[in-house]
């Protein structure tokens, strides 16, 4: 008998072990991170700068020149980031698995909605704390210069009182832009630690770059007019802008980096991205212009600074080229009368991904250099070697893309039953798959998704996978799901009305309530033409079997490899600084300040190609091997997504109702649920245009604020890929 009890004593014991590992990096993380925060906060004192100089002026002299400044201003990121990637691997799917239904229902900051339509868009609890923080650190950084500033005025009197103002205003809003340039570039990093640590998915970490690009824009802004008035003043403006110093400071490289800098904020501004996403694109590329001539312009000290961020960001861009170097086989396409296209793509079984994933797509043939993001309306457990996108045509490019499928075989085609074949070979570049780290919508007993238009296509992939996972009996704690889907015409029904649920899992109403509700708000009643809605599916398909399917070189892939890739470059850099210095700039004696930084950034970019590359090669070379052994599987394992011309043939399955001429009332529609539910968490997930995204985001703080001890609390999710 105690041989029996033995391995699961192991068993518990190793659990334990686990648990209190992953405790213990959390609260290092944790630790790391306040400390770190609360120093940033804490720089504007008199004291506090005082050490930070006096700390960065003995390490910059010696032999290890700018490993101490990165290390104080970057180094918490490298470490969070470092014990970040024990806590993934430790962890792996436990947390979703241990994951148990609370007895009551609760708040949580993160997904509870406070602030529903401003220039922020729509603001939960969490990210309202997170803005307040940085409005006190900017009334306390500002109030502490202004202070200093005044104080400065009795030494520089034969300057003019105002000339001094100005200069030392100046600089200070340069020295609080520099600290918000340490996050600037965190949250583009598509692929990064960081972001996977967090699960915060790129789509919504895209807007905590738009606030910091902003702000850091508009401090810096405020630098630069600060100091041109003070030249106006001193009659010396085409002196002073043409100046480069050598020792101090350089004003032209600044000039051209505030430059670029003020050309992507203009084109950025969301009139101007909306009329033009072509003209927003392509100017943003000018970062590389801000970021060298920054470097040259601050040296390599201050530099320094934000090197931990932009190092990381560095690294994600390396990856992306090399995985979007690869071209992928579309194995199918389908166009849909709605205006809207279904691409399946090759990619490897062992891919992860989940069901609310999305992709960047390029597709050589219509453009080189345009990516477009692209929502997965396949799951995970619907095919080992596929993943399918749906692409609702609006714009320049998917007009092409679409002409490009139509074109495949003009003979005797209509719209309607348009679809690739043999004869074509249609190929794109794919970067991802990206997203949330763990699959948040099997975390709820109870879903609600709001749908608008195309914006039903990563649901389609949530009720695949949620069915998928009933059927197979993995975790997947929904139970009550309602769909509320608002289109336009009739026409885009099929997207969804045509999904064999029974297929996918047969009985699965015994485990599973859906109820589907629909509104066609430009129709007042049905099509007069009668018969099922299979005539909007192009009636056959092609599809053959391909041996170039996604790259597995991608972040958010295996945990282990992603690691290496963060962990290597890291200490390869930090390595590298120290015998850069001493063998050559101590001996050249290199004393440019411009220059130096110019030398940090140069040593950045290598430490990416070749540290980077050399894990991106054994990365490659371990997945090569094992595409070469999945060749043959994937030959007679490739499936198609559930997008299938089969009806669902059981009324008792789920509730369906479709209402012509009106849209949702959510008032109403979350009146019911919350009466029928009671006392519950239900996760509400909506995706499409922001006028609904805003609308459901303030009928869940209607319902949490006025709630009752047997209400249920709505927590708001928040699914775009309009970037």
């Amino acid at each position: 008998m105690s041989s029996d009890h033995e391995p699961l004593l192991q068993q518990e014991e190793t659990h334990s072990l686990l648990k209190l590992t992953r405790w213990f990096l959390k609260f290092a993380m944790l630790f790391v991170l306040i400390v770190w925060i609360s120093f940033l906060f804490l720089l504007p004192s008199e004291s506090v700068s005082q050490l930070s100089e006096n700390y960065v002026d003995a390490t910059s002299e010696s032999v290890f020149w700018v490993t101490g400044n990165m290390f104080l201003y970057g180094g918490p990121i490298f470490i969070i980031a470092f014990l970040g990637i024990l806590y993934l691997r430790i962890s792996g799917d436990q947390e979703f698995q241990e994951k148990k239904k609370p007895k009551n229902a609760s708040f949580r900051l993160w997904t509870f909605p406070v602030i529903v339509d401003g220039p922020f868009g729509v603001v939960t609890a969490a990210e309202l704390v997170v803005i307040l923080i940085v409005v006190v650190y900017l009334i306390w950084a500002v109030s502490v210069y202004a202070v200093q500033n005044y104080n400065l005025i009795p030494y520089y009197e034969s300057q003019g009182k105002r000339n001094v103002m100005l200069k030392h205003t100046g600089l200070r809003f340069g020295s609080i832009g520099l600290i918000c340039l340490v996050f600037l570039f965190l949250p583009v990093a598509r692929g990064s630690i960081l972001l996977r640590l967090t699960n915060i998915p790129f789509e919504h970490a895209i807007r905590y770059h738009v606030w910091l690009g902003h702000l850091t824009m508009t401090l810096f802004t405020l630098h630069g007019l600060c100091y041109f008035y003070s030249w106006i003043l001193e009659d010396r403006v085409i002196h002073q802008v043409l100046d480069w110093k050598n020792y101090k400071i350089a004003n032209l490289p600044g000039v051209i980096s505030l430059s670029a800098g003020l050309l992507m904020w203009v084109t950025s501004l969301p009139p101007v991205r909306r009329i033009n996403f072509e003209l927003f694109f392509y100017t943003h590329q000018l970062y590389i212009v801000f970021v060298v001539f920054f470097a040259m312009h601050v040296g390599d000290v201050l530099f320094s600074t934000i090197a931990a961020g932009l190092f990381l960001y560095m690294l994600d861009r390396f990856l992306q080229f090399v995985q979007s170097r690869k071209t992928v086989d579309v194995l199918s396409a389908k166009c849909l009368p709605s205006g809207t296209l279904e691409l399946v793509i090759s990619k490897p079984q062992d891919l992860q991904y989940n069901a609310l994933s999305w992709v960047f797509l390029q597709v050589r043939d219509i453009s080189r250099l345009q990516w477009h993001p692209f929502s997965v309306s396949s799951c995970p457990l619907s095919g080992d070697h596929h993943v399918s996108i749906l692409i609702k045509v609006l714009g320049n490019w998917t007009n092409k893309l679409k002409g490009h499928v139509l074109s495949a075989n003009k003979e005797d085609r209509t719209e309607v039953d348009a679809l690739i074949r043999p004869n074509l070979k249609l190929q794109a570049s794919v970067e991802g798959p990206y997203g949330h780290e763990s699959p948040y919508h099997l975390m709820y007993e109870n879903l609600v998704l709001v749908a608008g238009g195309i914006g039903i296509s990563p649901f389609v992939a949530i009720l695949s996978d949620i069915l998928h996972r009933v059927k197979d009996s993995k975790p997947c704690m929904p139970r009550n799901v309602t769909i509320i889907w608002a289109v336009k015409t009739s026409e885009e029904l099929p997207l969804l009305h045509l999904l064999d649920l029974n297929s996918m899992c047969p009985n699965f109403y015994k485990r599973l309530n859906l109820e589907i509700q629909t509104y066609v708000t430009q129709e007042s009643e049905p099509p007069l033409e009668e018969g099922d809605l299979q005539k909007y599916i192009s009636p056959c398909d092609f599809s053959s079997p391909s041996r170039s399917s996604m790259s597995r070189l991608v972040g958010t892939g295996n945990i282990m490899w992603a690691g290496a890739y963060v962990v290597v470059p890291a200490i390869g850099l930090f390595v590298s600084l120290t015998p850069l210095n001493v063998l050559y700039i101590i001996p050249y004696n290199v004393s440019y300040r411009w220059y130096k930084g110019l030398l940090l950034l140069i040593c950045m970019v290598t430490s990416v190609i070749i540290f980077g590359g050399l894990v991106i090669g054994l990365w490659s070379r371990k997945t090569t091997s094992n595409e070469n052994s999945q060749d043959e599987k994937k030959r007679n394992g490739i499936q198609h997504t559930e997008s299938t011309s089969q009806k669902t043939s059981s009324d008792e399955s789920c509730i369906k109702t479709i209402k012509y001429g009106q849209r949702p009332d959510m008032k109403e529609v979350f009146g019911n649920i919350a009466s029928r539910w009671g006392n519950v968490d239900i996760g509400v997930i909506v995706c499409g245009p922001s006028t609904l995204r805003t609308s459901v985001a303030e009928e869940c703080r209607s319902k949490n604020f006025g709630r009752k001890c047997n209400s249920p609390i709505f927590h708001f999710n928040s699914h775009s890929f309009d970037l």
